[in-house]
């Protein structure tokens, strides 16, 4: 178990000399980027340690359960009726379980693949949950964004774990200055990294390309960090039409980056690669597995609206939801929700075409969403992981809010998943995600 001393030091080192993220390089949106920055050299040493550990994987991936796996998430993502499926990413306490002082890749780039490699593992060897381990490993297209012209300074704490910013855009009369940012591909850098992938792992693991470009297009995350949280919100009564001319700046920008995306033919699918936004991970046979080239109506589409928590139905209607909309009237299947309760936009949220998943936050009451989501959707339950940020897991907690969630699902016959994510840290004890995956399939079994 790790001391206080020993936890503050992994946060501050990631993968050491404070490369990596802090979400455990858990979401390809922004990990991609971050390896496609490093340079392209995985020394003789490093290449035999990712090696050891690519066979491993692949020894995971042949296993019946991890098949098993893979055709449960695809028959629950049809609202096939399937027992529960358990998702636990320890996100950000990944770093706990695997601190820069136990990697044995010297180069930044060996560090970033070997960190992915052992979490795969540590999944099907440890936590054990319905992630399936595939014999796979997946390069992210390499790209930057360009700026809007005005952008936000950022003031964090040495760990990056809290920050505030300064908002650019404190003038309702700038907007006119905004620039639309725009995705700048390297696909040079790209064929680098995918090409030393498949020299290091082509015998042992399918290496392909990811377009993980976004993670979000609920469009609100950047309004408060070019306006400010409380503005947005005042603006809503002192400037309307502002704001309506902003959220329109930043949807005309989506839609010109999808459009883009899609005209040189840069999308992959996002079917089971990586989880979606919130929402548990998307096999599916509605929507292609592979292949380059794609077009936006073979996706998942994500949205959310967290900062807009405190806002009425009658402001999410007007002001945010008409723009999220337009967006994910392009996508083939859609995800709608992260931590904000959804029951008092649920009249809005439900009119998404093609929604299948809607996320139940834990601020949700989780009975009254699971009689709106019946059979018609995906429920997919969003736990409180504080439980998980102790030395021992406070298990009366963490059961209750488990018997809670397959209680109401199972009272309105919901196709349900739970999630245990947005994990900061474990406490100490990286023990607690397994004994959280023990728990849930325990709780779970009590209802289905």
């Amino acid at each position: 178990m790790l001391t206080k001393a020993e936890l503050t030091k992994t946060r501050k080192e990631l993968l050491g000399d404070g490369l990596g993220d802090n979400t455990g390089l858990s979401w390809a949106a922004t990990a991609g980027p971050l390896a496609g920055r490093q340079p392209c050299e995985i020394p003789r040493a490093d290449r035999e340690t990712l090696r050891d550990l690519a066979k491993t994987v692949a020894d995971i991936a042949e296993r019946p359960e991890q098949h098993e796996k893979f055709k449960l998430w695809k028959a629950h993502n049809a609202l096939v009726m399937t027992r529960p499926l358990i998702f636990c990413d320890p996100e950000s306490a990944w770093h706990e379980i695997f601190p820069a002082s136990a990697l044995r890749c010297g180069s930044p780039l060996g560090r970033i693949w070997e960190f992915k490699l052992r979490k795969e593992i540590y999944w099907g060897n440890v936590i054990k949950d319905d992630r399936p381990i595939l014999p796979e490993f997946r390069i992210q297209t390499v790209f930057c964004h360009t700026g809007r012209g005005l952008e936000a300074t950022v003031h964090s704490d040495a760990m990056g774990t809290a920050y505030c910013w300064d908002s650019p855009l404190i003038d309702t009369a700038m907007l006119k200055d905004i620039e639309p940012r725009r995705i700048v591909l390297d696909p040079e850098k790209t064929r680098l990294l995918l090409d030393m992938a498949q020299d290091v792992f082509g015998d042992t693991l399918a290496v392909f390309e990811e377009g993980a470009f976004w993670w979000s297009f609920g469009l609100t995350g950047d309004v408060i960090m070019l306006r400010g949280f409380e503005q947005m919100m005042l603006d809503m009564y002192d400037h309307p039409d502002f704001l309506h001319g902003l959220m329109a700046f930043l949807l005309e920008e989506a839609e010109g980056t999808l459009t883009d995306l899609e005209d040189r033919g840069a999308l992959t699918p996002n079917a089971g690669v990586d989880f979606l936004g919130t929402g548990g991970y998307g096999y599916t046979d509605e929507l292609p597995l592979r292949g380059k080239g794609v077009k936006l109506k073979d996706l998942w589409g994500f949205s959310e609206s967290q900062e807009s928590v405190g806002i009425s139905r009658e402001c999410f209607q007007e002001f945010i939801f008409p723009y999220q909309l337009k967006i994910l009237e392009r996508f083939g299947l859609n995800c709608y929700g992260c931590c904000e309760p959804l029951e008092r936009w649920w009249d809005a949220v439900r009119r998404i075409p093609r929604l299948r998943k809607v996320t139940v936050s834990p601020w949700s009451d989780p009975l009254t969403m699971a009689e709106r989501i019946g059979r018609d959707y995906v429920y997919v339950r969003k736990v409180n992981p504080a439980h998980m940020a102790l030395p021992f897991i406070n298990e009366e907690a963490a059961r209750k809010q488990l018997r809670d969630t397959f209680s109401a699902a199972h009272a309105h016959d919901c196709r349900v998943e739970v999630l245990l994510r947005d994990v900061v840290t474990l406490g100490g004890n990286i023990e607690n995600a397994a004994r959280w995956t023990k728990l849930a399939y325990e709780e779970s079994a009590r209802f289905f």
